[in-house]
């Protein structure tokens, strides 16, 4: 009898001091642990989860995020139940882990409650952090879980002759960034972020166009340039090559964007770039953000008669619903583009040749905005 209690003892120090003997042995009928997570059950939740997270190629951005909420939400104490640190609560096994946040035990509510002060956009935001690890668990949100209505303000797109100043100021700035930076956002639609990242192995100056290689969602995409876009970048590559020589590792010989300390450049230094930007066009600098110049480019297609498919291709969007309310398309909106795509002529009164041409040269015409909270 004393070998078979110190077996036991044995037994629960090996699951670690989560999980005992008896929550090995009695799983939750009503919720078992999902047959995918078995072979998980004694390992630490979150590093599993973690893992999980990388492999559906999250961004770091969303998996930071979703940290944030994983750790606020795991560490939520029920009424009589102790504090717990979110260190100690990354290490808990993945089977007492499932039954700790059970939504039946009242952990959601008690979680959502602590959200009550914060912005629609960030109760969302964590509720679809949240949401992910429920579902990975084998548990789904609770019907009664609300989500707050909010609407994303969006930034209203630069006018013609804002766009007009803006190139214009971009032309008379010191700072040899500008131009090209400014003009290919305008061109070409880009993420301030893939903007930074873009090498100068991506682009293609024959066939006017650059590829974006992990883009949002670690998602590759084709983005087209203009003329105005190639000769903007050719006219910066002589300052380039030389920024470059003064670091000499790897990453600065790949980046097609220096700074002039001979770094990648970074989402920082364009938004400093970007307000410098507004000074020198006279335009307030609330007006003016990366995201302006993106918003800018995606509805100056819109005018011109582009389709929706083409814009969400060109954007990165991953559902299309995403663009039409990106671009607040209004039913007045799609009756005016209807209108005028009806009075075009025929499609065989023009040379297939000529009509790809004039579509490529005419995108760095007109282009939007948007602030973002956080990517």
């Amino acid at each position: 009898m004393e070998d078979e209690d110190r077996g036991i003892a044995s037994q629960e120090v090996m699951q670690g001091r989560f999980e005992t003997s008896s929550t090995i042995s009695q799983s939750n009928p009503v919720n078992p642990l999902p047959t995918r997570l078995m072979r998980l059950a004694a390992l630490p939740w979150f590093e599993c989860w973690a893992g999980q997270l990388r492999t559906e190629k999250k961004s770091k951005h969303t998996i930071r995020a979703y940290t944030v909420a994983a750790r606020d939400f795991s560490t939520t104490a029920l009424p009589g139940e102790e504090e717990l640190s979110w260190e100690n609560a990354q290490d808990i096994p993945v089977r007492v882990y499932h039954e700790r946040v059970d939504p039946s035990t009242g952990r959601v509510d008690a979680w959502l409650n602590s959200l009550g002060e914060l912005r629609p956009a960030t109760i969302n935001a964590r509720l679809a952090a949240v949401s992910h690890l429920l579902k990975w668990l084998g548990y789904a949100v609770p019907e009664w879980v609300q989500r707050p209505a909010r609407r994303r303000p969006l930034p209203r797109p630069l006018g013609r002759s804002e766009v007009l100043k803006v190139r214009s100021a971009a032309l008379r700035m010191e700072d040899p960034l500008a131009h090209p930076i400014v003009t290919t956002m305008l061109d070409t639609g880009l993420r301030i972020s893939e903007l930074c990242n873009l090498d100068i192995d991506d682009v293609d100056h024959e066939d006017l166009s650059a590829l974006v290689i992990g883009g949002k969602g670690e998602k590759d995409r084709t983005v087209l340039f203009t003329k105005k876009t190639t000769e903007a970048i050719e006219a910066w590559n002589p300052i380039r090559t030389m920024r470059s020589k003064m670091l000499e590792n790897e990453d600065t010989e790949r980046a097609l964007f220096l700074s002039s300390r001979g770094n990648r450049i970074n989402p920082r230094s364009i938004q400093k770039l970007i307000d410098r930007l507004a000074d020198e066009a006279e335009i307030p600098r609330a007006r003016l953000s990366p995201h302006t110049l993106r918003h800018t480019f995606a509805t100056g297609l819109l005018e011109r008669g582009a389709d929706l498919v083409t814009i969400q291709r060109l954007l990165g969007h991953a559902s299309i619903a995403t663009t039409r309310v990106y671009l607040e398309i209004s039913d007045q909106t799609l009756r005016e583009i209807y209108h005028r795509a009806q009075r075009l002529p025929e499609l065989e009164e023009f040379e297939i040749d000529s009509e790809v041409e004039d579509e490529l040269e005419g995108e760095y015409l007109i282009l939007p905005a948007t602030a973002i909270q956080q990517d």
